[in-house]
């Protein structure tokens, strides 16, 4: 039985060039450069359908550990609470005052970006974390 090493991570959203820009500022991402022989996105979008300029952007981690966040348009817009969200890890290792201070920190770095605070699930030691929500509402948590 073989393992998968390689996965990527698709948001439904209504903007995704936009909503992948804020992922690439949150984690540290890039985008990549188009297919071969475009000079740039808007290049490659003008050369697409009208139907389908727009309609998916992606980021990827520049050490190539992270996954590929993957941003694809749909119709419909966000209506309940995310099955699956990701934690972005800021707090790893850090514990009671020294882990929220560090949550905080990157809960106001984030808020400039778009981001929005939802609520602080403190413990007092190393579960702590911030619920915050991306530019289209979907919940994420700075952990």
């Amino acid at each position: 039985m073989s393992s998968i090493k390689k996965f990527q991570v698709t948001f439904d959203c209504a903007e995704p060039e936009r909503l992948a820009r804020f992922w690439c500022e949150v984690l540290g991402y890039v985008v990549p450069a188009p297919d071969d022989g475009f000079g740039g996105w808007d290049e490659y979008w003008q050369a697409q359908p009208p139907e389908e300029r727009g309609a998916w952007f992606a980021c990827v981690d520049p050490s190539g550990v992270g996954p590929r966040l993957y941003f694809q348009r749909v119709p419909e817009g966000k209506v309940a609470k995310n099955r699956l969200h990701l934690d972005v890890r800021v707090g790893t290792g850090l514990v009671g005052k020294e882990r929220l201070a560090a949550l905080e920190a990157e809960c106001a770095r984030l808020l400039p970006l778009g981001a929005v605070r939802v609520r602080l699930l403190y413990d007092g030691g190393d579960e702590s974390c911030i619920v915050m929500q991306d530019i289209e509402g979907n919940e994420f948590c700075v952990d």
